[in-house]
């Protein structure tokens, strides 16, 4: 019971990686705020946990602060506070392109969920854990962050700014015991993901991981990792979880 007495806040709950961190904090006795833009999907991953009154499924659009402001507020009144803010939602696109190719909708699309996602539910997140007295906020970058690859521009942009903002955070809301910390997938076989792999795409980065793929339990035992009171001194750090793809 690693996280037994938190209260979690995480969004893309619906996800394959999301579902995975809100099942594994709930394993390790945290609450649970699941918070996705298709509250029934995530209410559908954690039925059982939401009926024991350990959970709760909020609608939650990232790219918008009125719903993310009154999705944190429900959070925190159901469980009492919010200790441990979990950012997931995000996520690539197929329309994704060179700089030069790529549609200017495109990019400010995924600026919006990645980017301004993260931003938006640190900026009304934060105040919760400054009110608790402290603890972590779990940013989700990408592999992207810390290499290049062609034809992703805007989504490596968008996880690139996930990895300064939560440097920066990191300095800023250190003083209040909260730790500001990112994780950076690599190749992490989702349902999405999946169908992805299955159409051909991944190319030369499969064959880079040099463990095999990743699962999203595996990001999910970091996140655990992250929430919890080992990590105490752990902040500013983006923390690979690639199968050494990024050191290939």
């Amino acid at each position: 019971m690693r996280l037994k007495g938190k209260m979690a806040f995480v969004t893309g709950a619906a996800g394959g990686i999301g579902s995975a961190i809100c099942k594994r904090f709930l394993a390790e006795g945290a609450l649970v705020a699941a918070a996705d833009i298709s509250a029934e999907r995530a209410a559908a991953n954690l039925a059982a946990a939401i009926q024991q009154g350990h959970a709760l499924a909020i609608e939650c659009d990232v790219g918008d602060g009125d719903s993310v402001r009154a999705a944190i507020a429900r959070a925190a009144e159901a469980f009492g506070g919010i200790n441990v803010l979990c950012n997931v939602a995000g996520g690539s696109s197929p329309h994704d392109n060179f700089v030069t190719e790529v549609a200017d909708d495109e990019f400010w699309r995924t600026i919006r969920v990645d980017l301004y996602g993260t931003f938006v539910c640190c900026k009304h997140g934060l105040p919760e854990l400054v009110k608790a007295g402290g603890g972590s906020v779990i940013n989700m970058t990408s592999m992207m962050a810390l290499m290049g690859a062609p034809g992703l521009d805007c989504y490596t942009a968008a996880k690139g700014g996930v990895a300064a903002l939560t440097r920066a955070m990191a300095i800023g809301y250190g003083k209040h015991a909260i730790r500001v910390n990112a994780i950076a997938p690599g190749i992490t076989i989702t349902p999405r993901v999946q169908a992805f792999l299955d159409g051909g795409g991944g190319g030369p980065f499969v064959a880079r991981h040099v463990l095999g793929l990743g699962e999203p339990v595996d990001v999910a035992h970091m996140a655990v990792y992250l929430a919890s009171d080992e990590s105490r001194v752990v902040t500013g750090q983006v923390l690979a979880v690639d199968s050494g793809v990024t050191v290939g």
